[in-house]
């Protein structure tokens, strides 16, 4: 008898903790407000008495962004943070274009996985999986195919192309988070010891106050 009040126990937990990322919302919508001061996980809602169209529509992704940047690549955002209807529905997009050979580098979104579909052009893509340990999953797509990145793990997408690229990613949160590998690594605010960053990556000193001073 007790072990199966055990296991009812655990298999209750289980469910619990299953269905607790972005629980599904308790109302038609719940709009964001961002001039509020109520500190929520997420963001409080609007008066629906005062809800726009406006507030569930975005306009610019037929826009082309600007790849003119060392890495060749821009990335157009529609999370809550630009479309604030889309709070607490789990959901945001994002425009990705690449210039000839242009690259998104290796990064991780902490709360959603990610589907891209290419668009235009040639992407080299891949993710590196922790089970098992450090497998690079990697797949060039064209134009039509799509490419699934499972949450928190890092990956990235290159332009394999001489022309321009573009790509469409639909993300399983309103604000999935983005984690630049490098960004995070070299340029925290405040700096990671460069005696920890030395050892960790087995280099020199040198070799991390330069990456530092570029990051």
């Amino acid at each position: 008898m007790a072990n199966r009040v055990l296991l009812l126990t655990l298999l209750a937990i289980t469910c619990t903790m299953s269905f607790a990322f972005e629980p599904s919302p308790l109302q038609d919508f719940c709009v964001a407000d961002a001039t509020s001061s109520v500190r929520v996980n997420g963001l409080a809602c609007m008066d629906s008495k005062l809800v726009q169209a406006g507030h569930f529509s975005f306009s610019g992704l037929h826009l082309v962004g600007n790849t003119s940047n060392p890495l060749g690549s821009r990335v157009t955002p529609v999370t809550v943070a630009q479309l604030p209807g889309l709070n607490t529905l789990g959901i945001a997009l994002a425009r990705l274009d690449y210039a000839p050979w242009g690259l998104i580098p290796p990064h991780m979104h902490p709360r959603a996985t990610e589907v891209l579909t290419v668009l235009e052009g040639s992407l080299e893509v891949g993710f590196v999986a922790s089970n098992p340990e450090n497998r690079f999953i990697s797949k060039v797509l064209q134009k039509g195919d799509v490419f699934v990145f499972p949450v928190g793990l890092p990956h990235f997408q290159r332009n394999v192309g001489y022309g321009n690229a573009v790509s469409l990613s639909a993300l399983s949160s309103q604000n999935p988070g983005v984690i630049t590998i490098a960004n995070a690594v070299f340029g925290s605010n405040p700096s990671v010891s460069g005696d920890v960053l030395a050892k960790a990556f087995q280099v020199d000193k040198t070799v991390i106050d330069q990456l530092q001073s570029t990051f």
